[in-house]
């Protein structure tokens, strides 16, 4: 018998029916996606804290793993906005050598949650969750331009927010508008106004970012901006780009208490991994017309990060914008994919030397675009028209991720989405007494027109009877002022109970039971009856005692209270 295994890379389907027109609309894809992707992998380097080679390495070695073994035909993977305040912290606080073992943890992760078929359970995550943090994230992308963008003259940018926004308070407070280097402002606006402004119909075959990129490069290099008018580059800052891949390389030293240290940090970048990935694959699965394999995705999402490591790389995932491109452009298999990885290899390979002369202040404006574009801030006028609740989980992770981080915002976030979760659900619950005047939708389970004996009490409950709502129960029949001499549960409307809500009625029929009274209960469903079956509720209760409707739960009644009098 052969093993399922949830790993199964689209290329393999692709690559079936392939044809040589497939192929040249793959290439002409694959080429354009890889002169987007060039700024961009070097911008979100930079702004993680590394050199800008880290993020061309990851956009190569993990745009290639996605792109050949991942479960999405046409996605684009490779570093990402969304991992630019999580990576800054590692690198701030742990240092290059531990981002690589923290990326190799995550890879890691993700592959397991690959191998458990957790790819389905990421769609659970709340909405306000993630756009709640998204925000947060391009809000911190913003600030990490603070320096690059204004030309501000601070040697080195704290890595919290808080830290940023105090120290350009200071230089202003300090210089005024002299903290500024005016030239400097004045190629990082160009840069970003051409990016605005240039023309959508364009910017669907090559966007304003690759432009600005072109420009702000060639007037550096034409008018010897780098020295007249002292403009950072990429080769005055970081000396520039090296040609080729670096060798395959890990750290040799690794201790359990770095381990246990990044753990946290390596599972915040695995969820968001999973998150981006999932969702660019959604969106690529609509322009397409196809549907992704989740988990093979998420396998593929783990090795192309451990690839990242052994590179000296940063963490990658999925690339909405690039993936988007991408189909705009013809891509259509996997191809075009790794066309984009082996494009920015030949990039780096013959023109390294240029991407010497690329103008930090350029790749600001790139970076405060993406920032621009990636928070969804349409919500914030839209929150008042929310419910309080996703509000205000809404709210926690957006300002958690800018003020603490983002590893405390994903925790408080998911922990308060699930506490008003069961909140809703307990909410929805209703344990009622009724009598003879209740309606049901079918005769069997209902009580109009039948006579109960006043020794008997019936109740219906409605809703989930999970551990939010289990004290319900005792709390209705605590109203009542006497106790009767047999207890009702009507369970029709129960569709789902967990073990605290079993609890709750193992400890009613032990109460009546002590006391000598009777518990019945009446129309249990599927998941109740086998939770219950599984527990021994039902023999403990006496499978006289479970009853399929109203009808025949009033009939046992009647027997119970014949043989009491008896």
């Amino acid at each position: 018998m052969l093993v399922d295994i949830p790993f199964r890379p689209r290329v393999i389907d692709a690559l079936k029916d392939y044809s040589r027109k497939d192929f040249v609309r793959d290439l002409i894809a694959g080429i354009t996606v890889g002169i987007v992707a060039l700024p961009l992998a070097m911008a979100f380097g930079i702004a993680s804290g590394v050199d800008p080679k880290a993020g061309i390495y990851t956009a190569i070695v993990a745009g290639f793993i996605i792109s050949a073994l991942g479960g999405s035909r046409v996605q684009i993977g490779g570093p990402t906005g969304a991992f630019i305040s999580i990576v800054l912290g590692v690198v701030t606080q742990y240092g290059m050598s531990n981002l690589i073992i923290c990326t190799f943890m995550a890879g890691i992760i993700l592959m397991i949650m690959g191998f458990t078929r957790m790819g389905t359970m990421i769609k659970y995550i709340p909405h306000p969750v993630t756009t709640g943090f998204t925000c947060g994230i391009a809000v911190l992308i913003f600030s990490t331009q603070f320096k690059d963008f204004l030309g501000l003259q601070i040697e080195k940018m704290p890595g919290d927010f808080v830290d940023k926004i105090q120290a350009v308070v200071e230089i202003f407070h300090a210089k005024g508008f002299q903290a500024m280097d005016w030239h400097n402002l004045l190629l990082a606006a160009s840069s970003l106004a051409l990016i605005v402004f240039w023309p959508s119909r364009l910017a669907r075959r090559v966007p304003g970012s690759v432009i600005a990129l072109v420009v702000g490069t060639a007037v550096v290099m034409i008018f010897g901006l780098e020295q007249s008018w002292n403009i950072p580059t990429i080769g005055s800052r970081f000396g520039g780009i090296p040609r080729g891949l670096p060798p395959f390389q890990f750290p040799t030293h690794v201790s359990f208490h770095d381990v246990q240290a990044l753990f946290r940090p390596a599972l915040t970048i695995a969820v968001l991994a999973a998150i981006e990935s999932l969702l660019c694959a959604v969106v690529a699965d609509g322009m397409i017309d196809d549907r992704h394999d989740s988990n093979t995705e998420l396998v593929a999402q783990g090795l192309a990060n451990i690839g990242s490591a052994f590179f000296g790389g940063i963490p990658a995932t999925g690339a909405i914008a690039r993936t988007a491109t991408n189909v705009k452009n013809g891509g259509r298999s996997p191809v075009a994919g790794i066309v984009h990885a082996f494009t920015l290899l030949g990039i780096i390979l013959l023109a390294a030397p240029l991407a010497a002369h690329i103008p930090l202040a350029t790749l600001s404006a790139v970076l405060v675009m993406v920032a621009v574009n990636m928070g969804e801030w349409r919500l914030m006028t839209e929150l008042r028209r929310w419910p309080k609740s996703d509000a205000s989980v809404f709210l926690a992770a957006f300002g958690l991720t800018v003020l603490i981080d983002l590893v405390v915002a994903v925790e408080v976030g998911m922990v308060m989405a699930a506490v008003l979760f069961i909140k809703r659900i307990s909410e929805t619950t209703q344990i009622t007494a009724v009598d003879e005047r209740s309606e049901e939708d079918t005769p069997r389970h209902s009580l109009v027109g039948r006579v109960i004996p006043k020794e008997v009490l019936v109740y219906r409950i409605f809703g989930a009877f999970f551990f939010g709502a289990a004290d319900k129960l005792e709390t209705a029949l605590k109203r009542v002022q006497q106790e009767p001499e047999v207890l009702i549960l009507h369970m029709r409307k129960v569709l789902a109970m967990d073990a605290t809500g079993l609890n709750a009625l193992e400890n009613m029929h032990h109460k009546l039971r002590a006391r000598g009274r009777h518990l019945i209960l009446s129309g249990p469903h599927t998941q109740p009856l086998i939770m219950m079956e599984r527990a021994g509720m039902i023999d403990s209760i006496g499978r006289e005692n479970m009853c399929e409707d109203m009808e025949s739960a009033l009939a046992r009644a009647r027997e119970i209270l014949a043989r009491r009098k008896k």
